[in-house]
């Protein structure tokens, strides 16, 4: 794969192109939402970059947490910002941020935190194509016809035939993303949406874990994306069975 358009002086980075795809259309379609549902989009606004900013910061901790040795051994690896991003920490970072957030403004957290993810899905999907241009969180070797090769990447092996993973993973967050719209439709609890989200997002990304062969940390036989996937399932689950409680409680 190419990952750098040259155009004249300047270079272009598909994975950054992707990235910023992936913002513009996740406020798009917050945006859009919140006005169906006559939310202040001036909040939404607010969430949205205290989600990114906050995001970015739970990105990078978690990184350095992971990679602690090599942090250790390199400290000017805190000062690349190109790589070492953890989709896990973004959201924890993003999640805490927008609470804060919602807290200092008064107002529903919970209602906010419904429409944000089908949009959250759908950045990321655009992301993990970002990755697969890049070469980043590549795939174990394969035999397999889908398999694919990289010859200029700076992350993944080059001239061996791996499993496709960033594809996998991004069609799974599309995917999720057009479920969890259509489920909101039909106006579930408050509170399911999120549910949702936590629950079919840990659960893909534990499977794709498995054909992941990047580092990324672990523990026993799981990486530590693994870990958190069953934790946050574990919240998905207890989110989605309250919301349900609490709504028939109302």
């Amino acid at each position: 794969m190419i990952n750098d358009i040259q155009i004249g002086p300047l270079t272009l980075h598909m994975y950054g192109i992707m990235i910023a795809i992936g913002y513009v259309s996740a406020l798009f379609i917050c945006e859009k939402r919140a006005k169906k549902r006559d939310m202040n989009t001036d909040v939404l606004y607010g969430i949205f970059w205290c989600a990114v900013i906050g995001g970015a910061l739970g990105s990078k901790i978690l990184y350095y947490t992971v990679n602690i040795k090599d942090v250790i051994a390199d400290p000017s690896i805190i000062l690349n910002f190109q790589n070492g991003w953890v989709v896990y920490g973004g959201i924890i970072g993003g999640v805490l941020a927008s609470f804060l957030y919602c807290k200092i403004k008064k107002v529903d957290f919970v209602a906010y935190l419904d429409l944000v993810p089908p949009a959250v899905a759908f950045a990321q999907g655009c992301g993990r194509i970002g990755c697969f241009f890049a070469g980043c969180c590549y795939g174990r070797e394969t035999t397999s016809p889908l398999g694919i090769t990289y010859w200029q990447s700076d992350f993944a092996p080059n001239g061996v035939k791996l499993v496709p993973t960033q594809i996998y993973s991004s069609i799974g967050d599309f995917a999720m993303a057009f479920l969890l719209m259509a489920y909101a439709k039909k106006e579930p609890a408050k509170g399911r949406i999120a549910a949702g989200y936590c629950i079919l997002y840990s659960i893909g990304r534990f499977v794709i874990e498995i054909f992941r062969n990047d580092y990324r940390g672990e523990y026993g036989p799981f990486s530590t994306s693994q870990l958190i996937s069953v934790f946050i399932l574990a919240i998905g689950i207890v989110m989605y069975v309250v919301a349900g409680r609490r709504k028939e409680n109302d």
